[in-house]
């Protein structure tokens, strides 16, 4: 039991230290965009703030329901001190004004809560004066036009904060921007939701209302004026939270007046709500009247609009039944169908349509070929899609909810057992990968040392290649690296890490590979060849020509122009002509040079190129 109570305190503490942290956090940031308080005062408000953080501490704790403690700003000084009758005589102390909110269930403690702080604070100086409020009597501010007073509590450096300052913070700042931007086109700024019901913590979503004034709209269509104005005060909502530092989201929605007095009149009951519930930041006289003949009973709906809304309830089950299909169509089928083709696609396959799953795609691959799949999941699957494809073909098809039920049993085990499947998929071709590029390696690796095994592999390509330096000594631990990967996946299960990294030592060892051999071709093919220079007339001058003469077992081919295309071919003293074609398939079946520099071959070079000059290599 003892420990159970040191560890809420701890979890107190730990929860309270946080909530410091968030406050400090706010406040910092509240200080760098008041820019308007001169420097000498906002360090004053920096060293009360420090005198006040016992006070916030002992209060919070006497009444941990309190929902918000700030410091007013030295503006609202005046407004304040108008709105609560402080005397004369208590303005000349130049007094600091502390504002506390409490929630509407907790009205009748005020007396209680403002007697105990007080007796905290009496002897602090400079002498502050405590405003303790409810949340209603904040919104009740709003509805008598103080909004300038408003701002101020919004604006308050923070002590203590559980959501609403932070909310309402943001809220004013984004109502300014938007105010800044376009004021003579805005009719009302209007909050709800939780933060007007006291309900807003740190990270609740803001529900606001703007309606703008489409009345005198010429250059452009209304439509077009509401998007325009739509697409600019959600372009502030991001500028607003950052400026406000807190991380409430704002949830605009914009309508234009003439719309709005439409849906007024038709009984909306989104706008019934929003007129009942709402709190204006900012109304030029068209909220209020609105909320106060709401009260009065005398909007009331037109007939037309309780003819709309009893039409409604008549089509509950046909709006229903084509719910339950839209559940089938666009959650169930493409929540089975989808994953489906993933699995397919890792599989190596194109992603089949659903009339191929339909037809048993999915069945011949993993039930009756790979055997990775029990039959049930198939019949699942095409029970499925069988029942979209019938929905499809004539959407007035009614689906029950027992059906739907089912399905969704069906669609949620199939999905289980689908995960499973696509490990399995994914560790056979892991192994299809390991064992196509250990193939592939060996392949080449035989072109490069001979016929080896996997346990002479390393030490042969070292004695072969390696130690002549024909290749980098890192080749050889790509080598092992394959091998190793290549023993583990016949052992157990590998990882796509290990896949990942099996073909990345592949390619590299390939090049390495690849590049020897082509520097080995190089120099065979070099030594096959003999270099002749020689003069040629060409326009009435005589210009030096190089020739070359390839030399095999069976036949000589002579490039007499190594700028040109030409080559000729001689056997037995017998000159033809010839192509690329031919010498390349001697210069790859060829391997052994003889170079035979008889009279009868250079005789028959003289016939082609006239007189010449040897050049060794």
């Amino acid at each position: 039991m003892v420990a159970d109570d040191k560890s809420k305190k701890k979890d107190s503490k730990d929860e309270l230290d946080v909530q410091q942290d968030s406050d400090q956090d706010t406040y910092n940031k509240l200080k760098d965009i008041s820019k308007e308080i001169p420097e000498d005062v906002k360090k004053e408000i920096d060293k009360l703030r420090e005198k006040l953080k016992e006070f916030k501490k002992v209060v919070v704790k006497k009444f941990p329901y309190i929902e918000a403690i700030g410091i007013l700003p030295p503006q609202a000084t005046q407004l304040i001190e108008e709105e609560e009758e402080v005397q004369k005589d208590k303005q000349d102390e130049k007094l600091v004004h502390l504002m506390m909110i409490v929630p509407d269930d907790k009205f009748k403690e005020i007396p209680k809560i403002k007697m105990e702080a007080i007796k905290i604070i009496k002897d602090l100086k400079p002498r502050v004066w405590l405003h303790v409020k409810s949340a209603a009597e904040i919104w009740e501010m709003c509805f008598d036009g103080k909004y300038a007073l408003i701002e101020s509590i919004a604006m308050s450096f923070p002590l203590h904060d559980r959501g609403m300052l932070g909310a309402l913070r943001v809220t004013t700042i984004h109502k300014n921007l938007v105010l800044r931007k376009f004021e003579k086109y805005v009719v009302s700024y209007v909050v709800a939701g939780s933060l007007v019901r006291g309900k807003a913590i740190e990270t609740s979503d803001i529900d606001i209302f703007v309606v703008i004034d489409d009345t005198d709209v010429k250059r452009m269509s209304r439509f077009e004026l509401k998007e325009k104005l739509r697409s600019i005060i959600w372009s502030y909502i991001m500028e607003a939270e950052e400026l406000a530092g807190v991380k409430n989201k704002l949830s605009p929605q914009i309508y234009i007046l003439t719309e709005f007095w439409e849906s007024v009149k038709d009984a909306h009951p989104v706008i019934f709500t929003f007129i009942r519930d709402g709190v204006p930041l900012y109304d030029r006289g068209a909220f209020m009247p609105w909320k106060l003949l709401l009260r009065m009973g005398k909007i009331k709906p037109s007939p037309e609009a309780i003819d709309m809304f009893m039409s409604l309830g008549e089509k509950v089950a046909e709006n229903v039944r084509m719910r339950l299909n839209e559940i089938l169509a666009q959650d169930i089928f493409w929540g089975v169908v989808t994953p489906s083709q993933a699995v397919l696609m890792l599989y190596g396959m194109a992603p089949p349509t659903p009339k191929e799953i339909q037809e048993g795609e999915f069945r011949r691959v993993f039930v009756d070929k790979e055997k990775l799949l029990e039959p049930k999941y198939a019949d699942m699957l095409e029970r499925i899609v069988k029942a979209y494809k019938k929905y499809e073909h004539d959407p007035k098809v009614i689906t029950s909810g027992k059906e739907i039920d089912e399905m969704l049993a069906d669609s949620t085990e199939y999905i289980k057992r689908l995960k499973e499947l696509m490990k399995q998929v994914e560790q056979k071709m892991a192994k299809k990968e390991v064992a196509e590029v250990y193939s592939s390696v060996f392949v080449l690796l035989e072109k490069v040392i001979g016929k080896c095994t996997e346990t002479n592999a390393c030490n042969k390509l070292t004695k072969d290649i390696v130690e002549k330096g024909l290749v980098p000594h890192k080749v050889v631990a790509l080598l092992q690296e394959i091998i190793e990967i290549n023993r583990k996946h016949k052992k157990e299960n590998i990882t796509k890490q290990e896949v990942a990294s099996m073909k990345k030592a592949s390619f590299e060892l390939t090049g390495y590979l690849t590049e020897y051999l082509q520097r080995k071709e190089i120099l065979e093919t070099e030594k096959k060849k003999i270099y002749f220079i020689y003069q040629s007339k060409v326009k009435e001058k005589m210009v030096v020509k190089r020739a070359e003469l390839f030399i095999f077992k069976e036949a000589a081919f002579l490039i007499p122009d190594i700028t040109q295309d030409t080559i000729k071919k001689i056997v037995q003293g017998k000159i033809t002509d010839s192509n690329k074609e031919e010498l390349t398939e001697h210069l790859k079946k060829d391997a052994i040079v003889e170079k035979r520099l008889d009279g009868k071959l250079l005789e028959n070079v003289k016939k082609v190129i006239g007189e010449f000059e040897i050049i060794l290599s």
